[in-house]
C-alpha cells in the first residue's frame, strides 16, 4: 500500500478531529433555535391570535400542534438519524425547520399557522436528536466532552428564558411574524456550517430495517400522552376525553415496550433505557423539567399581571437564571465532571435548584424582585446548569454509535413530555388553590377594590402552592440521581500501560474514536 494511501485515513480522521470545535458552534446554534422556539411564540401568541382571527378555544393549537408533532416523533427522528447518518439528518432537519418557520411567519389563517407549527415539530423531532448524537460521537475525550456538553447543557437549559426576551423584543418593536422569521437565518447559517464543517465518524450508522410497528405505537402513545396533559390543563383531569387519552397512551406504550422486546431490529432497543445510569438520567431529568417549565409559566404571569412588567421587562427578568445556568454548566459542571462522579453533580445541582424554588414559594403581591425573584432564579439556574451538563453527557456516554440517535431522542422525549406534564399539572394545582383561596376570602371583601385585591392574592397563593410541589419534585429528582446513577467519573477505570491499550481496543465499538 502506498504512503499516500496509508495517510488518507489518518488525514480524514484528523480533519474530523480538528473540525469538531467548529462543528460545536453550528450544533449549538441549531439547538438554541429549537429551544428558543418553544417559548418565543408564546410571547407573540396574543398578537398573532388577533391578526389571524383565531378563537380563544383554538389558540392552544399554536402551542399544542408543535408539542404533539415534536414529542410524538422524537424516537422516530432519532432512529432516522441513526439510519441516514446524523449529519444528513441534522441538515435536512434545519432546512425543513426553516421552511416551516417561513410558512408560519407568512400565515394568513389559523389553519395555516397550526400546520406550520406541526411541520416545525416534525423537523424539530429530526433535528434535536441528530444534534445531540453528533456531540456524542464527535467528543469522546473525557475533558473535551465535559466542555462540549457544558456549552450544550447551558443552551438546552437557558435557551427557553432567552426566548422570552427575544419574543418580547420582536413582538413589541417589529411584528409577531418575526418570531417565526428569526429562525430562518439561524437555520441557514447552521445548515451551511454543518455541511462544510461536520465530519461524522465512520461506521456509526444503524442500517437495520425500520421497525414500523414500533414507530406507529410509540408515536401514537406519546401523542396521546402529551395531548392528554394538554387537555387536562384546559378541560380538567376528569374529562372523559382526557381520561380516554391517558388510557390509550398507557395501552399503546405498553404494547410498544412488548413489541420492542420481540422484534429483531427495535426502534428503541431496550438496552438503551434499561441501563441503570441512563434510566436514572432520563427519569431525573424529566422530573426536573416538570418543575422548571411550570415555574416559568407562573413567574411570567406573576411579573406581567401582578407586578405590571412589560413583555420585554419580563424577558430580561429571567436573565439571572440564564447567567446561573451558563455558570453552572460551563464553570462548575464542565470543570468537575472529570474529577467527580456524575451523581455528585446531578444530586446537589437539583437540590440547589430546589432551594431556589423554595425562595419563590415566598412570593406575595408586594414581594420585591431583587429580594425574592432574583436570588430564586439565580439558584434555580445555577443548580439546573450544574445538573443538566453531566446528565446530557451521561445519557449518551458509552452508548453504541448505532444507538446514539435514539438515545439522544430519549433525552429530548423526557424533556418534552416533562414540559407538557409540568405545564398542565402545576397549572391545574395553582388554579385549584386560587379558586379555594378566593372562595374562602371573597365574602369579607366589601368594595370592588378589595375584591380585586383578594383575587390577586388568590392568584399569587395558587402560584406559591404549585411551586411548593415543584420543590418536592426537584428533591425527588436529586434522590433518583443520587441512588440510580452509580457510574464513576467518565475517565475512571482506565488503567495505565499495556492494559490501557487493550481497554481502548474494547471501547472502540462502544464509543466512536
Amino acid at each position: 500500500m502506498s504512503a499516500s494511501a496509508t495517510s488518507a485515513v489518518p488525514d480524514a480522521a484528523s480533519d474530523a478531529h480538528n473540525n469538531r470545535w467548529k462543528a460545536l458552534v453550528f450544533i449549538a446554534l441549531a439547538q438554541l433555535m429549537v429551544v428558543l422556539d418553544a417559548t418565543i411564540v408564546n410571547i407573540a401568541l396574543p398578537s398573532a391570535q388577533q391578526d389571524l382571527g383565531i378563537s380563544d378555544g383554538n389558540r392552544q393549537w399554536v402551542v399544542t400542534a408543535y408539542a404533539l408533532a415534536f414529542g410524538g416523533l422524537l424516537l422516530f427522528g432519532g432512529r432516522i438519524a441513526d439510519l441516514w447518518g446524523r449529519k444528513r439528518a441534522f441538515v435536512v432537519g434545519l432546512v425543513g425547520f426553516a421552511l416551516a418557520s417561513a410558512l408560519g411567519g407568512a400565515a394568513q389563517s389559523g389553519a395555516m399557522m397550526f400546520g406550520a407549527r406541526a411541520l416545525q415539530g416534525v423537523f424539530g423531532a429530526l433535528l434535536a436528536p441528530a444534534a445531540l448524537s453528533l456531540l456524542a460521537v464527535m467528543f469522546t475525550d473525557a475533558k473535551e466532552r465535559a466542555k462540549a456538553f457544558g456549552i450544550y447543557g447551558a443552551i438546552a437549559g437557558g435557551g427557553g428564558a432567552v426566548g422570552f426576551i427575544l419574543g418580547g423584543v420582536l413582538t413589541e418593536y417589529m411584528n409577531w411574524r418575526w418570531t417565526f422569521f428569526v429562525n430562518i437565518p439561524f437555520a441557514i447559517i447552521a445548515a451551511a456550517g454543518a455541511y462544510f464543517v461536520i465530519r461524522e465518524p465512520e461506521g456509526g450508522r444503524n442500517r437495520s430495517p425500520l421497525d414500523i410497528p414500533g414507530v406507529v405505537l410509540s408515536t401514537l402513545g406519546l401523542v396521546s400522552l402529551v395531548y392528554g396533559f394538554t387537555r387536562a390543563e384546559s378541560d380538567g383531569w376528569t374529562d372523559s376525553v382526557t381520561l380516554a387519552l391517558f388510557v390509550a397512551s398507557a395501552v399503546l406504550l405498553a404494547a410498544f415496550v412488548y413489541t420492542e422486546s420481540k422484534v429483531k431490529a427495535p426502534l428503541l432497543p431496550l438496552r438503551v433505557v434499561t441501563d441503570r445510569n441512563r434510566g436514572g438520567v432520563y427519569l431525573s431529568l424529566g422530573l426536573a423539567i416538570i418543575a422548571m417549565f411550570g415555574t416559568f409559566l407562573f413567574l411570567t404571569y406573576y411579573l406581567q399581571i401582578v407586578k405590571g412588567f412589560s413583555p420585554i421587562s419580563t424577558g430580561f427578568a429571567f436573565l439571572p437564571m440564564v447567567a446561573g445556568m451558563i455558570t453552572g454548566s460551563t464553570q462548575i459542571g464542565a470543570r468537575l465532571m472529570t474529577r467527580v462522579a456524575p451523581r455528585l453533580l446531578m444530586g446537589p445541582g437539583f437540590l440547589v435548584a430546589a432551594v431556589g424554588m423554595l425562595l419563590l414559594t415566598q412570593l406575595e403581591i408586594g414581594s420585591s424582585y431583587s429580594t425574592v425573584v432574583l436570588p430564586g432564579l439565580l439558584l434555580l439556574g445555577l443548580g439546573m446548569g450544574t445538573a443538566f451538563m453531566p446528565a446530557m453527557s451521561l445519557a449518551t456516554y458509552g452508548i453504541e454509535p448505532r444507538d446514539a440517535g435514539v438515545a439522544s431522542a430519549m433525552v429530548n422525549t423526557s424533556q418534552q413530555v416533562g414540559g407538557a406534564i409540568g405545564t398542565a399539572l402545576l397549572n391545574t394545582i395553582a388554579a385549584s388553590a386560587t379558586t379555594a383561596y378566593i372562595t374562602d376570602h371573597i365574602a369579607g371583601a366589601g368594595s370592588a377594590a378589595q375584591q380585586r385585591l383578594v383575587q390577586a392574592q388568590g392568584m399569587v397563593h395558587g402560584y406559591s402552592v404549585a411551586i411548593w410541589l415543584a420543590v418536592g419534585i426537584l428533591t425527588l429528582s436529586a434522590a433518583i440521581a443520587l441512588t440510580l446513577v452509580n457510574t464513576g467519573r467518565p475517565d475512571a477505570g482506565v488503567v495505565a500501560g499495556a492494559d490501557e491499550e487493550a481497554e481502548d481496543e474494547l471501547k472502540v465499538p462502544v464509543i466512536a474514536h
